[in-house]
């Protein structure tokens, strides 16, 4: 679990892909001397197993499910990325609560700034559009931010206050770059009837139903 809260700006040193896993190699010295291999790291948003630790460098595996759904396949060498390590138990809780599991990438189709901050508007697939709330959370690239404009069919709009786009790579972003996207957690859950507590309680009043039928 993770917060949106970016804590490094890294850059991919090494990338290869052998027999469907993707190796990816991370210069980042803010983030390496608190990893080991095991723990788990947001990169651009998506949830990767840290496989090793060497000085500055970290190294992840990423599936070709993770290729599938997110922008992994357009990295590159040198390519900056965001990095949060896992929420630690005690930490603050700044953002929203951010699973690292994308749902699907967006493209940013405006980027304009507005003095300090900046506007930035996000195309994205209209289902995944249609499950999203006005003045919700979003993570893009695994930055929490807020819709504040829309959701509209196939996009949406945040602001980038200049802290945002001082710690994380948007303050250099150009419009038709691609973005990770997974939405709030609490917006998926409110927008999918069949929940764990609809299923259980269709179980109850199924057995309940039969056990009056008996007697």
């Amino acid at each position: 679990m993770f917060t949106g809260l970016v804590r490094e700006i890294g850059h991919v040193a090494a990338l290869t892909t052998t027999r469907g896993v993707t190796r990816l190699e991370l210069d980042a010295p803010r983030c390496a001397a608190a990893l080991a291999p095991g723990d788990s790291l947001a990169v651009n948003g998506i949830c990767l197993t840290v496989t090793g630790v060497e000085r500055t460098r970290v190294a992840v595996d990423a599936t070709a499910e993770t290729r599938r759904v997110t922008t992994l396949p357009r990295w590159r060498v040198r390519d900056p990325v965001h990095l949060e390590p896992a929420l630690r138990v005690g930490d603050a809780i700044g953002g929203h609560f951010v699973s690292g599991h994308v749902d699907g990438t967006g493209r940013i189709v405006s980027l304009q700034r507005q003095g300090r901050a900046a506007s930035m508007t996000v195309a994205l697939a209209p289902a995944l559009a249609g499950q999203l709330v006005s003045k919700g959370s979003i993570a893009v690239d695994g930055v929490s931010l807020t819709l504040d404009a829309g959701p509209f069919p196939g996009r949406f709009t945040v602001t980038l206050v200049p802290q945002t786009l001082a710690q994380t790579r948007f303050g250099a972003a150009g419009v038709s770059d691609h973005v990770n996207i997974e939405l709030d957690i609490l917006a998926k859950a409110a927008t999918r009837p069949l929940t764990l507590t609809s299923i259980l309680m269709r179980g109850w009043d199924r057995q309940g139903r039969s056990e009056r039928e008996e007697t």
